[in-house]
């Protein structure tokens, strides 16, 4: 199923709701009552590199192309960012709530983050023996996260209407292994599906800003966008790192806007 086609009529749906006044009605957080959400949408990266950049010697391409043995090159890689590499992310996910009053809340937050493989232009390499710098192309596995967070939100009206909302989150995030594949076409030399960063737990967190519509006693849309960030994640050297590139994927960390629908149930 087109997963842009499922995001536009959830938005679709969501300004629909939005086109009319809520009826007044006791959905949203009270004191001493739990919620639970389901929601969906987009994450933009807007910052933060998957790999930065380098400057290394291979003093002999014989072991990457034996037709090269005796040439040596300079590879030049540049830093390139989760904005170069991969599409806007869907993220989907699901929340439980319980009210501090009829103002505040806490909730526990749990989300996977899925963005296809990316193929992007990473640098160069110069072959003093042909005077040309040659294009070297990555190729990166899936962006796969899950992230555990709490947080608090608060709600600017009182219950009645559409209310807006300010939220904080905390927590962390696993992000799964990414593999890379880095290919020369001009010099016939690929270092297919290595390893490149491992999976594991960092820290995570973002804020959130929008509006909960209530639809009835119990139930209610939300609309929110925010700003997230999770961690670096851990680089894998044992591919990479005899070509002197070691230092390129001590990072990963993200910078992103979510911005997601949600449908709640009070009880």
């Amino acid at each position: 199923m087109n997963r842009n086609l499922l995001l536009a009529a959830a938005f679709s749906m969501t300004g629909l709701t939005l086109a009319f006044s809520a009826p007044a009605s006791a959905a949203g957080p009270e004191q001493g009552r739990w919620s639970f959400s389901l929601l969906g949408g987009i994450d933009t990266p807007v910052d933060g590199d998957v790999h930065d950049g380098a400057v290394a010697v291979v003093p002999d391409l014989g072991p990457l192309n034996p037709a090269l043995a005796g040439v040596d090159a300079e590879l030049r890689i540049g830093a390139r960012g989760h904005d170069q590499i991969y599409d806007n992310a869907i993220g989907y996910g699901l929340e439980f709530g319980y009210g501090l009053s009829d103002r505040a809340e806490v909730f526990g937050h749990l989300r996977e983050t899925e963005a296809d493989p990316g193929t992007v232009q990473v640098g160069g390499a110069f072959v003093p023996a042909l005077n040309t710098e040659l294009p070297v192309f990555g190729t990166f596995s899936d962006y796969e996260a899950w992230s555990a967070e709490v947080g608090y939100r608060y709600y600017f009206m009182e219950p009645g209407g559409a209310r807006p909302f300010i939220a904080g989150r905390v927590g962390a995030t696993e992000t799964e292994q990414i593999r890379a594949t880095f290919v020369i076409p001009d010099a016939g030399i690929a270092i297919n599906d290595v390893p490149f960063t491992d999976k594991g737990w960092v820290v995570s967190g973002g804020v959130d800003v929008g509006v909960l519509i209530p639809v009835g006693e119990r139930f209610s849309l939300v609309a929110q966008a925010g700003m997230r960030y999770v961690d670096d994640l851990e680089g894998d050297d044992s591919a990479i790192g005899g070509l002197g590139l070691g230092s390129i994927n001590d990072t990963g960390s993200r910078l992103s806007v979510p911005v997601s629908v949600a449908a709640r149930w009070d009880f």
